[in-house]
Protein backbone atom coordinates (compact mmCIF):
# COMPACT_ATOMS: atom_id res chain seq x y z
CA UNK A 1 0.00 0.00 0.00
CA UNK A 2 1.90 3.48 -1.22
CA UNK A 3 1.65 6.15 1.71
CA UNK A 4 -1.53 7.99 0.21
CA UNK A 5 -3.29 5.18 0.49
CA UNK A 6 -2.43 4.45 4.11
CA UNK A 7 -3.34 8.19 5.09
CA UNK A 8 -6.56 8.05 3.05
CA UNK A 9 -7.53 4.69 5.44
CA UNK A 10 -6.21 6.58 8.57
CA UNK A 11 -8.73 9.31 7.62
CA UNK A 12 -11.58 6.56 6.82
CA UNK A 13 -11.27 5.09 9.99
CA UNK A 14 -13.67 6.59 12.40
CA UNK A 15 -12.02 9.00 15.48
CA UNK A 16 -13.59 6.39 18.24
CA UNK A 17 -11.56 3.37 16.99
CA UNK A 18 -7.64 5.45 17.18
CA UNK A 19 -7.40 5.25 20.86
CA UNK A 20 -8.35 1.40 21.26
CA UNK A 21 -5.99 0.71 18.34
CA UNK A 22 -3.60 2.48 19.56
CA UNK A 23 -3.54 0.29 23.18
CA UNK A 24 -3.65 -2.91 20.99
CA UNK A 25 -0.41 -1.52 19.16
CA UNK A 26 1.06 -0.47 22.52
CA UNK A 27 0.49 -4.40 24.13
CA UNK A 28 1.44 -6.19 20.89
CA UNK A 29 5.04 -3.78 21.36
CA UNK A 30 5.24 -4.40 24.86
CA UNK A 31 4.78 -8.23 24.79
CA UNK A 32 7.38 -8.07 21.18
CA UNK A 33 9.70 -6.29 23.42
CA UNK A 34 9.31 -8.59 26.23
CA UNK A 35 9.55 -11.82 23.78
CA UNK A 36 13.27 -10.25 23.14
CA UNK A 37 14.56 -9.23 25.77
CA UNK A 38 13.56 -12.15 28.63
CA UNK A 39 13.63 -15.98 28.38
CA UNK A 40 10.45 -17.40 28.70
CA UNK A 41 8.61 -14.13 28.12
CA UNK A 42 6.58 -14.94 25.38
CA UNK A 43 5.43 -18.23 26.79
CA UNK A 44 1.81 -19.19 26.91
CA UNK A 45 1.28 -19.47 31.03
CA UNK A 46 3.22 -15.86 30.94
CA UNK A 47 0.06 -13.86 28.92
CA UNK A 48 -2.32 -16.17 31.26
CA UNK A 49 -0.84 -15.14 34.67
CA UNK A 50 -1.67 -11.43 33.68
CA UNK A 51 -5.31 -12.28 33.86
CA UNK A 52 -4.74 -14.80 36.68
CA UNK A 53 -2.99 -11.77 38.60
CA UNK A 54 -5.62 -9.20 37.75
CA UNK A 55 -8.75 -10.56 37.19
CA UNK A 56 -10.06 -8.77 40.36
CA UNK A 57 -8.78 -5.44 38.97
CA UNK A 58 -10.62 -6.38 35.16
CA UNK A 59 -14.00 -6.73 36.71
CA UNK A 60 -13.64 -3.62 39.23
CA UNK A 61 -12.60 -1.82 36.02
CA UNK A 62 -15.31 -3.80 33.70
CA UNK A 63 -18.02 -1.73 36.58
CA UNK A 64 -15.93 1.93 36.27
CA UNK A 65 -16.09 1.34 32.34
CA UNK A 66 -20.15 1.83 32.96
CA UNK A 67 -19.38 5.26 35.17
CA UNK A 68 -16.86 6.88 32.90
CA UNK A 69 -19.51 6.50 29.76
CA UNK A 70 -21.58 8.42 31.42
CA UNK A 71 -19.31 11.23 32.10
CA UNK A 72 -18.85 10.14 35.94
CA UNK A 73 -16.11 8.68 38.16
CA UNK A 74 -16.34 6.54 41.27
CA UNK A 75 -13.59 6.78 44.17
CA UNK A 76 -14.84 3.66 46.34
CA UNK A 77 -14.53 0.52 44.63
CA UNK A 78 -11.11 0.62 46.45
CA UNK A 79 -12.43 0.69 49.43
CA UNK A 80 -15.42 -1.21 48.67
CA UNK A 81 -13.03 -4.03 47.26
CA UNK A 82 -11.68 -3.79 50.74
CA UNK A 83 -14.74 -3.92 52.37
CA UNK A 84 -16.03 -7.39 50.26
CA UNK A 85 -13.10 -8.74 51.45
CA UNK A 86 -13.63 -8.14 55.14
CA UNK A 87 -17.07 -8.97 55.32
CA UNK A 88 -16.13 -12.02 53.73
CA UNK A 89 -12.95 -13.21 55.85
CA UNK A 90 -15.04 -12.01 58.95
CA UNK A 91 -18.33 -13.97 58.23
CA UNK A 92 -16.67 -17.63 57.54
CA UNK A 93 -14.13 -17.24 59.61
CA UNK A 94 -15.42 -15.49 62.92
CA UNK A 95 -19.35 -16.42 62.43
CA UNK A 96 -19.21 -19.94 60.13
CA UNK A 97 -21.54 -18.50 57.90
CA UNK A 98 -21.62 -20.60 54.52
CA UNK A 99 -19.61 -19.00 51.59
CA UNK A 100 -22.60 -19.04 49.20
CA UNK A 101 -24.55 -16.88 51.77
CA UNK A 102 -21.51 -14.79 52.46
CA UNK A 103 -20.98 -14.37 49.15
CA UNK A 104 -24.25 -13.11 47.89
CA UNK A 105 -24.54 -10.71 51.08
CA UNK A 106 -21.16 -9.06 49.80
CA UNK A 107 -22.73 -8.69 46.75
CA UNK A 108 -25.85 -6.94 47.54
CA UNK A 109 -24.00 -4.70 49.86
CA UNK A 110 -21.57 -3.49 46.94
CA UNK A 111 -25.37 -2.73 44.60
CA UNK A 112 -26.65 -1.33 47.10
CA UNK A 113 -24.06 1.16 48.27
CA UNK A 114 -23.46 1.97 44.45
CA UNK A 115 -27.34 2.39 44.01
CA UNK A 116 -27.40 4.90 47.18
CA UNK A 117 -24.55 6.78 45.38
CA UNK A 118 -25.80 6.95 41.98
CA UNK A 119 -29.31 8.77 43.26
CA UNK A 120 -27.68 10.90 46.23
CA UNK A 121 -26.24 12.03 42.76
CA UNK A 122 -28.73 12.73 40.57
CA UNK A 123 -31.26 13.58 42.91
CA UNK A 124 -29.12 16.19 44.72
CA UNK A 125 -27.53 16.96 41.83
CA UNK A 126 -24.04 16.68 43.61
CA UNK A 127 -20.53 15.95 41.90
CA UNK A 128 -20.16 12.42 41.41
CA UNK A 129 -16.24 12.89 42.83
CA UNK A 130 -17.64 14.26 45.67
CA UNK A 131 -20.08 12.05 46.61
CA UNK A 132 -18.34 8.84 45.64
CA UNK A 133 -15.05 10.01 47.85
CA UNK A 134 -17.63 10.45 50.71
CA UNK A 135 -18.11 6.56 49.89
CA UNK A 136 -14.80 5.70 49.59
CA UNK A 137 -14.01 6.99 53.31
CA UNK A 138 -17.24 5.26 54.55
CA UNK A 139 -16.26 1.75 53.30
CA UNK A 140 -12.70 2.10 54.26
CA UNK A 141 -13.23 3.15 57.64
CA UNK A 142 -16.19 0.26 57.73
CA UNK A 143 -13.70 -2.11 57.25
CA UNK A 144 -11.51 -1.16 60.31
CA UNK A 145 -15.07 -1.09 62.67
CA UNK A 146 -14.81 -4.87 61.66
CA UNK A 147 -11.21 -5.21 62.59
CA UNK A 148 -8.05 -3.62 62.30
CA UNK A 149 -5.89 -6.52 61.52
CA UNK A 150 -5.89 -8.72 58.97
CA UNK A 151 -8.42 -11.86 59.18
CA UNK A 152 -6.89 -15.07 57.46
CA UNK A 153 -9.57 -17.40 56.07
CA UNK A 154 -9.46 -21.02 55.73
CA UNK A 155 -13.08 -21.95 55.11
CA UNK A 156 -12.80 -25.24 52.42
CA UNK A 157 -15.26 -23.63 50.20
CA UNK A 158 -12.44 -20.46 49.09
CA UNK A 159 -9.82 -22.33 49.54
CA UNK A 160 -10.52 -24.92 46.88
CA UNK A 161 -11.72 -21.98 44.87
CA UNK A 162 -8.34 -20.57 45.15
CA UNK A 163 -6.65 -23.75 44.41
CA UNK A 164 -8.35 -24.66 41.86
CA UNK A 165 -7.23 -24.35 37.77
CA UNK A 166 -8.70 -24.96 34.92
CA UNK A 167 -6.26 -26.50 32.36
CA UNK A 168 -6.49 -25.13 28.40
CA UNK A 169 -4.58 -27.48 27.35
CA UNK A 170 -0.96 -27.51 26.22
CA UNK A 171 0.23 -27.32 29.86
CA UNK A 172 -1.30 -23.81 30.75
CA UNK A 173 -4.12 -22.96 33.06
CA UNK A 174 -6.42 -20.09 34.33
CA UNK A 175 -8.22 -19.44 37.68
CA UNK A 176 -11.81 -19.86 37.88
CA UNK A 177 -11.54 -16.41 39.05
CA UNK A 178 -10.46 -15.72 35.36
CA UNK A 179 -13.42 -17.54 34.11
CA UNK A 180 -15.13 -14.84 36.10
CA UNK A 181 -13.99 -11.64 34.78
CA UNK A 182 -14.21 -12.96 31.46
CA UNK A 183 -17.84 -13.76 31.84
CA UNK A 184 -18.21 -10.29 33.59
CA UNK A 185 -17.11 -8.72 30.39
CA UNK A 186 -18.66 -10.31 27.89
CA UNK A 187 -22.00 -9.70 29.89
CA UNK A 188 -21.28 -6.06 30.37
CA UNK A 189 -20.43 -5.88 26.46
CA UNK A 190 -23.43 -7.44 25.42
CA UNK A 191 -25.96 -5.25 27.89
CA UNK A 192 -23.61 -2.23 26.47
CA UNK A 193 -23.87 -2.69 22.85
CA UNK A 194 -27.32 -4.92 22.66
CA UNK A 195 -29.51 -3.59 25.14
CA UNK A 196 -31.94 0.00 25.66
CA UNK A 197 -30.27 0.30 28.84
CA UNK A 198 -26.58 0.57 26.99
CA UNK A 199 -27.75 2.40 24.20
CA UNK A 200 -28.94 5.35 27.33
CA UNK A 201 -25.46 4.70 29.13
CA UNK A 202 -23.64 6.00 25.80
CA UNK A 203 -26.30 9.19 25.14
CA UNK A 204 -26.55 10.41 28.89
CA UNK A 205 -22.39 10.32 28.34
CA UNK A 206 -22.68 12.35 24.72
CA UNK A 207 -24.69 14.91 26.61
CA UNK A 208 -26.81 14.68 29.37
CA UNK A 209 -29.48 17.59 27.76
CA UNK A 210 -29.54 15.59 25.01
CA UNK A 211 -30.58 12.67 26.20
CA UNK A 212 -33.12 14.69 28.60
CA UNK A 213 -34.69 16.36 26.02
CA UNK A 214 -35.34 13.01 23.80
CA UNK A 215 -37.02 11.96 26.60
CA UNK A 216 -34.25 8.96 28.01
CA UNK A 217 -34.57 7.67 31.92
CA UNK A 218 -31.92 9.87 32.75
CA UNK A 219 -32.08 9.27 36.46
CA UNK A 220 -32.39 5.58 36.28
CA UNK A 221 -29.35 5.50 33.76
CA UNK A 222 -27.14 7.32 36.10
CA UNK A 223 -28.40 5.03 39.15
CA UNK A 224 -27.80 1.53 37.29
CA UNK A 225 -24.17 2.85 36.18
CA UNK A 226 -23.38 3.29 39.64
CA UNK A 227 -25.07 0.41 40.81
CA UNK A 228 -23.35 -1.56 38.57
CA UNK A 229 -20.21 0.18 39.66
CA UNK A 230 -20.88 -0.95 43.44
CA UNK A 231 -21.77 -4.65 42.11
CA UNK A 232 -18.17 -5.44 40.20
CA UNK A 233 -17.04 -3.76 42.99
CA UNK A 234 -17.99 -5.93 45.51
CA UNK A 235 -17.77 -9.12 42.99
CA UNK A 236 -14.22 -7.97 42.66
CA UNK A 237 -13.33 -7.95 46.65
CA UNK A 238 -14.53 -11.81 46.67
CA UNK A 239 -12.34 -12.65 43.37
CA UNK A 240 -9.57 -10.94 45.52
CA UNK A 241 -10.57 -12.99 48.72
CA UNK A 242 -10.17 -15.79 46.55
CA UNK A 243 -6.56 -14.37 45.63
CA UNK A 244 -5.61 -13.69 49.03
CA UNK A 245 -7.57 -16.22 51.22
CA UNK A 246 -7.72 -12.87 53.46
CA UNK A 247 -9.77 -9.98 54.62
CA UNK A 248 -7.49 -6.71 55.43
CA UNK A 249 -8.44 -2.80 55.66
CA UNK A 250 -5.79 -1.97 54.02
CA UNK A 251 -6.51 -4.08 50.60
CA UNK A 252 -7.37 -2.40 47.33
CA UNK A 253 -5.03 0.62 48.48
CA UNK A 254 -5.51 2.90 45.14
CA UNK A 255 -7.58 0.42 43.06
CA UNK A 256 -10.11 2.93 41.94
CA UNK A 257 -6.94 4.88 40.67
CA UNK A 258 -5.38 1.39 38.53
CA UNK A 259 -9.56 1.02 37.34
CA UNK A 260 -9.53 4.51 36.04
CA UNK A 261 -5.85 4.46 34.46
CA UNK A 262 -6.87 0.76 33.07
CA UNK A 263 -10.65 2.61 31.52
CA UNK A 264 -8.74 5.68 29.93
CA UNK A 265 -5.51 3.63 28.55
CA UNK A 266 -8.17 1.15 27.12
CA UNK A 267 -9.88 4.50 25.29
CA UNK A 268 -12.98 5.31 27.09
CA UNK A 269 -13.26 9.10 26.87
CA UNK A 270 -13.09 10.55 31.12
CA UNK A 271 -15.92 12.59 29.33
CA UNK A 272 -18.22 10.30 28.47
CA UNK A 273 -20.46 8.88 25.59
CA UNK A 274 -17.48 6.70 23.88
CA UNK A 275 -15.47 3.54 24.53
CA UNK A 276 -15.26 0.08 24.82
CA UNK A 277 -14.98 -2.54 27.52
CA UNK A 278 -12.91 -4.26 25.06
CA UNK A 279 -10.20 -1.46 25.63
CA UNK A 280 -10.54 -1.55 28.92
CA UNK A 281 -9.56 -5.37 29.03
CA UNK A 282 -6.58 -4.25 26.72
CA UNK A 283 -6.16 -1.60 29.11
CA UNK A 284 -5.72 -3.98 32.28
CA UNK A 285 -3.81 -6.14 30.48
CA UNK A 286 -0.91 -2.95 29.86
CA UNK A 287 -0.61 -2.42 33.66
CA UNK A 288 -0.43 -6.45 34.15
CA UNK A 289 2.19 -6.46 31.62
CA UNK A 290 4.14 -3.16 32.90
CA UNK A 291 4.12 -5.02 36.49
CA UNK A 292 5.64 -8.30 34.40
CA UNK A 293 8.21 -6.26 32.28
CA UNK A 294 9.44 -5.17 35.87
CA UNK A 295 9.56 -8.62 37.15
CA UNK A 296 11.44 -9.99 34.47
CA UNK A 297 14.03 -6.62 34.60
CA UNK A 298 14.33 -7.74 38.44
CA UNK A 299 17.03 -5.13 38.82
CA UNK A 300 13.93 -1.85 38.94
CA UNK A 301 11.75 -0.88 41.68
CA UNK A 302 8.11 -1.90 41.80
CA UNK A 303 7.34 2.10 42.54
CA UNK A 304 8.45 2.14 38.33
CA UNK A 305 5.07 0.49 37.70
CA UNK A 306 3.20 4.21 39.08
CA UNK A 307 5.66 5.92 36.88
CA UNK A 308 4.85 4.06 33.99
CA UNK A 309 1.71 3.51 34.29
CA UNK A 310 1.62 8.36 34.79
CA UNK A 311 3.69 8.56 31.69
CA UNK A 312 1.24 6.45 29.76
CA UNK A 313 -2.02 8.07 31.30
CA UNK A 314 -0.51 11.47 30.44
CA UNK A 315 -0.03 10.29 26.78
CA UNK A 316 -3.50 8.87 26.39
CA UNK A 317 -5.25 11.99 27.80
CA UNK A 318 -3.37 14.04 25.39
CA UNK A 319 -4.63 11.55 22.29
CA UNK A 320 -8.17 11.94 23.64
CA UNK A 321 -7.87 15.65 23.71
CA UNK A 322 -6.51 15.98 20.07
CA UNK A 323 -8.67 13.57 19.08
CA UNK A 324 -11.78 15.94 20.46
CA UNK A 325 -10.04 18.79 19.04
CA UNK A 326 -9.96 17.57 15.70
CA UNK A 327 -13.50 16.28 16.18
CA UNK A 328 -14.63 20.24 17.36
CA UNK A 329 -13.03 21.50 14.32
CA UNK A 330 -14.94 19.17 12.09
Amino acid sequence: MTTAGILAAGRALPRKYVPVLVTTGLLAAMFAAGGIRYRGFAGGQVVLNVFVDNAFLLVVAAGMTFVILTGGIDLSVGSMVALSTMISASLVTHHGWPAPAVIALVLVIGAALGLGMGAIIHYFEIQPFIVTLAGMFLARGLCYTISTESISITDPTFTAFAQTKVPLGAGVWVSPSVVIAVVTVLVGAYVLHYTRLGRNVYAVGGSEQSALLMGLPVARTKIAVYTISGFCSALGGVLLSFYMLSGYGLHAVGMELDAIAAVVIGGTLLTGGSGYLLGTVLGVLVLGLIQTIISFEGTLSSWWTKIFIGLLLFAFILLQRLIGARKERH
